[in-house]
């Protein structure tokens, strides 16, 4: 049952750090312009401490139900801190039913996930870490979608594999991914493979020689930002 006084009150708590420069400010940030990929988000100016703070000191325990009315809100603050609330009601659940009670929700609402920020808080410490034991079929379902953020929280849901030294979905997706138009997927496959490289270089190597010239320049960038200065020159100039 939703609590409508915990949902008016998170909001009430958290309107009390607005700040009206950064309000005008994120909404550039984060591409909320005509034409930009987050057209039409709303933003008041509330910094992720004061986010974080509110959901951890007083709500990290509210109602399921009440999170999920949090991230339907059309205040792009009110949902980053929902997704706070439900990576910690994820990570201290007890069952296998309340983590896939957790899950489900999420992936019934990716359509409010809908920026880069709200994927990448939430995919791997929700998403990666149910799936790590089970299939994982989902996430190609999200990456062969047409739909910019599912995308992103596939290949995002694969840090968590990264973390735990498997490789083998993050390439996968990497290479479904590989052509894909958006730069927010260039960079982020870019950024899964160097975390795949600081773990196992070898791997990301061999990965990178047979496909780098296809890539996109920024995930090639972002996959080699760690290599030594003269192998990332033999790569962006197109000699290995």
């Amino acid at each position: 049952m939703i609590v409508l006084k915990d949902l008016d009150q998170i909001k009430h708590d958290l309107n009390c750090y607005i700040n009206h420069d950064k309000a005008e400010f994120l909404p550039k940030f984060f591409k909320a312009v005509p034409g930009g990929y987050g057209e039409g988000d709303q933003f008041i100016g509330i910094r992720v401490p004061d986010q974080r703070k509110i959901a951890m000191k007083h709500y990290r325990n509210v109602s399921l139900e009440t999170a999920q009315e949090l991230l339907r809100e059309p205040i792009h603050e009110y949902r980053f801190t929902a997704l706070i609330i439900l990576v910690y009601k994820f990570e201290k659940a007890t069952t296998e039913q309340d983590k896939k009670n957790i899950v489900d929700m999420y992936l019934r609402n990716t359509l409010y996930i809908n920026n880069w920020d709200l994927v990448d808080v939430s995919a791997e410490k929700i998403l990666g870490a149910y799936l790590m034991d089970k299939d994982r079929n989902i996430l190609y379902e999200l990456a062969n979608s047409n739909i910019l953020w599912k995308q992103r929280i596939a290949i995002i849901s694969t840090f968590y594999f990264i973390r735990k030294n498997e490789f083998k979905e993050t390439l996968k997706m990497a290479k479904i991914l590989l052509h894909h138009e958006h730069d927010l997927i260039h960079k982020a496959v870019g950024w899964m493979l160097r975390e795949v490289g600081k773990r196992d270089f070898l791997t990301e190597l061999k990965f990178l020689e047979e496909h780098y010239q296809s890539m996109p320049r920024t995930m090639l960038s972002y996959a080699i930002e760690r290599f030594e200065p003269e192998l990332r020159q033999k790569f962006l100039k197109g000699l290995v």
